[in-house]
């Protein structure tokens, strides 16, 4: 059996291309599949002194926690109808030092993360988790330009 793909998504167009070819390589090689959501700390928009109640907060949280499961069982599930042997992993945290340590925690033998093939300006500004992850992770990391 080979060593697990690790596949991140943000369930973007970008990480839908990386998926399928994450699916495919998993089936190729008899490999396990990961496949990996980080929930980054949800945004709100900032109104008056900018107190959000704890019990608000909470509630705001569990709710993107619960829509970001329910996203990740729907990329769990087709990739069994594929004929994937898969799993879903939900973590929060930074994307790419989150990517990173679960591709070694869980000794993956390849990432495969969809890039959206900003540059410039936007890539400044917006960074690139895929870039980040292939300067630090200690596996191989494919990355698959989005449509």
């Amino acid at each position: 059996m080979s060593r697990a793909i690790l596949h991140a998504t943000d369930f973007s167009p970008a990480s839908r291309a990386a998926f399928a070819k994450a699916v495919e390589l998993a089936r190729r090689d008899h490999a396990p599949l990961l496949v990996v959501h980080v929930m980054t700390p949800p945004m709100l928009p900032v109104m008056g002194d900018g107190y959000v109640a704890p019990a608000a907060w909470d509630a705001v949280v569990k709710s993107y926690r619960e829509a970001s499961q329910r996203k990740l069982d729907a990329v769990v599930r087709k990739a069994k109808a594929a004929g994937a042997r898969v799993r879903g992993l939900l973590f929060e945290g930074t994307p790419a030092d989150t990517i990173v340590r679960a591709a070694k925690a869980r000794r993956a033998g390849t990432i495969v993360v969809g890039t959206h093939g900003r540059s410039g300006v936007a890539r400044f500004f917006l960074g690139s988790v895929a870039g980040r992850v292939v300067a630090s992770a200690r596996c191989p990391v494919l990355t698959v330009r989005g449509r």
